[in-house]
């Protein structure tokens, strides 16, 4: 897969109703959008742009040598607005693979960016996602944690079979923290942003169960860490004090 056929998509919003204006908020001299522009840079898979409703973002973006790209601020989720993005930037269609980086993930690492792209060597497989083991009980209970249930396919591989905020799969043996980064083929996030939301999507307010249930194949990376969201200022402080370390 070369870098010209990848496309890394950021969408960022500044409607953050726990962390308002989230995206420009500074972290170690730099807005946080920045820093994950940077990372997606530093992994050298393709192009990166970040998609945005928001002007403010998009002029900090440029002005420190990145794209953006406007698009509509109406969007149910990132999945439409990264489509958006994607017809608005290449019209001619020479992009097959779309990797979908949330806005708010300062810290992660740019090989982390990468391996997403691994699960899609197989052609059987529609998009591709990344999970981490879970080393706490905290961690296992919290609902805040997405679970991946899946069955393996190697010693970093799974088949996912469901995701879930419930403590899963029963008994003993490894559960998974489920990260939310994508990568799609083209076609696939063509058919998934024209399916109507699903129910267990609905239920466990999970956008990804929409393609489980209409038959999509998602395949899971297993990596080392997880990444760490901002989305309190708890959460703000903790990447504050990590990148003033680098």
């Amino acid at each position: 897969m070369t870098e010209t056929q990848t496309l890394v998509l950021i969408p960022a919003r500044m409607a953050a109703t726990r962390l308002p204006g989230k995206p420009l908020l500074d972290i170690a001299g730099l807005p946080m959008i920045v820093h994950v522009l940077r990372r997606a840079e530093a992994a050298a898979i393709g192009r990166v742009a970040v998609a945005t409703d928001t002007p403010e973002i998009a002029d900090i973006v440029r002005a420190h040598g990145g794209e953006a790209v406007m698009t509509r601020a109406d969007h149910p989720s990132g999945s439409d607005r990264i489509y958006e993005a994607l017809q608005t930037l290449d019209p001619g269609r020479t992009i097959q693979t779309v990797i979908n980086l949330q806005g708010d993930f300062p810290t992660i690492q740019p090989e982390n960016i990468g391996a997403v792209l691994a699960p899609l060597a197989d052609p059987a497989v529609d998009i591709a996602t990344l999970a981490a083991e879970i080393h706490t009980e905290e961690e296992s209970t919290n609902p805040n944690v997405v679970k991946v249930i899946g069955s393996p396919l190697g010693p970093q591989r799974l088949r996912a079979l469901y995701f879930t905020r419930a403590t899963a799969p029963w008994g003993d043996g490894p559960r998974y923290h489920h990260i939310g980064l994508y990568a799609y083929r083209r076609a696939a996030l063509e058919r998934f942003v024209g399916l109507a939301p699903s129910t267990l999507e609905q239920r466990e307010k999970l956008e990804q169960l929409r393609a489980l249930e209409a038959g999509m194949r998602i395949d899971v990376g297993i990596v080392d860490t997880v990444p760490r969201g901002v989305d309190t200022p708890a959460d703000l402080e903790t990447a504050r004090q990590i990148l003033a370390k680098r």
